[in-house]
């Protein structure tokens, strides 16, 4: 299989399961939660869209990060939060159904916000004809990427409820091979970039990292929120889609730099830990108050 046929099949389509997986447990009532319970959305969107876009800025210029390399962390901290940031949620006795609407929600507000901050990150780090024009074509590839299949996911779940439920299990499965696969994919590309850089890029994946799951933990704490929202916002901006981060560097329709996948490919390794030690600490400083609010 060549690098062009593995760029164009089957990345689309491992990242096509995977979101279709996510739309399998999506219903409207996860959108409609947010006119419910607006104060933990908002203040997760906001630290999602504004905050970490603008750590992650400051995270690339300290380390001194090469053009591409800072331009695909820029590209990860615009990627909405991962589907993995469900299970790791339940399993640290967050409020799931508040991860699932952030996912939901912010999943479409990529949308907008992706092309945004990579083509202002591109403008600062690189030249700017190599910007990704805001054109509208280009928004309806990202939106046929993001949102195609998880509305089919979606509408499967609608119609065929059983069925659904029973294909969660093996779709999550399936996505996690997937994400390993695509993790290979975006390092084998370019892997003497990834061999050079991969201990500065790795400290800077991992600062990015743990100031995710501080500020989406801390800031809800500080703004009075539940612990078991707060514990949700840290997962949901703590565990990014890498998947999608490096399928849209990869894409030759897109970014087609595999250079700029290598921050999210070592990034997807690095947060299922921290975000496991993350859930342990939280339930060992505070696990009777979880467990009051559950």
């Amino acid at each position: 299989m060549t690098a062009n046929l593995l760029s164009t099949v089957f990345l689309p389509l491992a990242l096509g399961i995977i979101m279709f997986g996510l739309g399998l447990s999506l219903t409207l009532a996860d959108f409609a939660r947010v006119v419910k319970f607006p104060k933990p959305v908002l203040i997760g969107l906001v630290c999602q869209i504004m905050l970490l876009p603008l750590a992650c800025f400051f995270i690339a210029k300290g380390f001194q990060l090469e053009a591409a390399l800072a331009v695909g962390l820029m590209l990860l901290a615009a990627s909405p939060g991962g589907t993995t940031a469900n299970l790791y949620s339940h399993l640290a006795h967050g409020d799931v159904a508040l991860n699932i609407t952030l996912t939901a929600v912010n999943s479409v507000i990529a949308i907008l916000t992706m092309p945004l901050i990579v083509n202002l990150s591109l403008m600062y780090f690189m030249a700017g004809d190599q910007a990704i024009p805001l054109q509208f074509a280009k928004v309806v590839q990202v939106f046929a990427i993001v949102l195609g299949p998880v509305a089919i996911g979606m509408w499967v779940r609608s119609r065929f409820a059983e069925f659904a439920e029973r294909m969660q299990k093996p779709v999550k499965i399936v996505s996690a091979l997937f994400l390993a696969l695509i993790i290979l994919l975006a390092v084998a590309k370019d892997w003497e970039t990834f061999v050079e850089y991969a201990p500065v890029v790795g400290l800077a994946a991992l600062c990015f990292n743990l100031l995710s799951l501080g500020v989406g933990y801390f800031v809800p704490r500080l703004l009075n929120l539940s612990q078991r929202q707060a514990v949700a916002i840290g997962m949901e901006i703590g565990i990014h889609n890498g998947t999608l981060a490096i399928a849209l560097a990869l894409s030759p329709m897109l970014l087609n730099n595999p250079t700029m996948a290598i921050p999210a490919a070592i990034y997807s390794i690095i947060m299922f830990f921290t975000a496991a030690v993350f859930g342990w600490w939280v339930n060992r400083v505070h696990g009777a108050e979880l467990a009051a609010e559950a």
